[in-house]
């Protein structure tokens, strides 16, 4: 671990979009996150990137910033098809990891990965921020009262629209499709909310080719007895649709923008008790996945989205694909 004392010092691989959003924003002011250096393919593009954002050290490749000794952690925001070759890069080189999402492309990587992350002493952690949020922890603690009596269906949607079909989401290659960058979202929370993993009934893509989905609609069967819809899009009629319903036999849950909630949420509880609506903290909810993520490399705390999780949540998408017809993702 990190002294204690000292802030980890994070490095990034890539100038992504979601960069300075999911870290460089909430570290600003950080007692125990620093943003301290960036590498892209193209150093002038990294270069850039830095100055806008104030940070002190550009590498002029992905390989020199994970061997920088002088960074602790490494976040990776590359395409989906390249978190597992860049996971294992930093872990062979001592960093912890904060990977985006999804984890790796397919079941099999994300297990090769949770299996060098376990014979590791580094922290390996997916970036579903969301989790971490105390929307998310207080949806979790409303189902596990009882309030809502037994468990009889869990609906989540992540819908959204991406219509520049060049962009990556939409590249095979790189493991892209809805059911990757959307769906990844929706299946975590069926999962979350629905209590365990569940099996796949049926799926029905709608395709931009005959290997990526922009839309995908799964049903699902929990081993509790409950069933279960994951809805997903980046490209159809259903827009915009970020949601989660929750249905017991004593009550039912509703949850608008459970994903980003620091934009705007709404959760709607209908129980024994009558109806009431709970509104949280507009902080982000990066910057709540960045407390665990510094406290877990500093502190030894526990994280929830471990790669023994992202393990379950590819499984689950892995088996969409499978059940639309459409082949499983592959890395690069």
């Amino acid at each position: 671990m990190t002294g204690h004392g000292a802030p980890v010092r994070i490095g990034i691989l890539g100038a992504a979009n979601i960069a300075p959003a999911a870290v460089i924003k909430p570290a600003a002011g950080h007692v125990e996150a620093l943003v301290a250096a960036v590498a892209a393919r193209d150093p002038s593009r990294a270069q850039a990137f830095a100055t806008k954002h104030g940070i002190a050290r550009v590498h002029d490749s992905y390989e020199a910033l994970i061997a920088d000794p002088a960074l602790d952690a490494v976040y990776i925001p590359l395409p989906n098809g390249l978190h597992g070759e860049w996971t294992r890069a930093a872990l062979a080189a001592g960093k912890h990891v904060l990977c985006e999402k999804p984890f790796t492309a397919n079941a099999a990587e994300a297990a090769e990965i949770a299996e060098l992350a376990a014979a590791s002493d580094r922290v390996v952690m997916e970036a579903f921020h969301y989790r971490y949020h105390p929307l998310t922890l207080r949806i979790e603690q409303i189902i596990g009262s009882g309030e809502l009596g037994t468990l009889q269906r869990v609906e989540t949607a992540m819908c959204f629209p991406l219509p520049k079909f060049s962009d990556i989401r939409y590249n095979y290659s790189l493991a892209g499709g809805a059911t990757m960058d959307a769906g990844c979202y929706a299946v975590h929370m069926a999962r979350l909310f629905g209590g365990e993993s569940p099996e796949v009934v049926s799926a029905q893509a709608k395709t931009r080719d005959q290997q990526v989905d922009r839309a995908m609609t799964a049903e699902l069967r929990f081993a509790g007895g409950h069933t279960g819809q994951v809805r997903c899009s980046m490209w159809s009629s259903d827009l915009l649709n970020i949601s989660a319903r929750v249905v017991g036999d004593r009550g039912e849950l509703r949850v608008l923008n459970p994903v980003v909630p620091q934009f705007f949420h709404r959760l709607t509880v209908r129980a024994a008790r009558g109806k009431r609506v709970e509104r949280f903290p507009r902080r982000p909810s990066y910057a709540y996945q960045l407390d665990a993520f510094a406290g877990a490399v500093l502190h030894g705390r526990a994280v929830t989205t471990t790669p023994e999780d992202a393990v379950k949540n590819m499984t689950v998408i892995d088996a969409i694909y499978q059940a639309a017809g459409l082949p499983l993702r592959n890395p690069s």
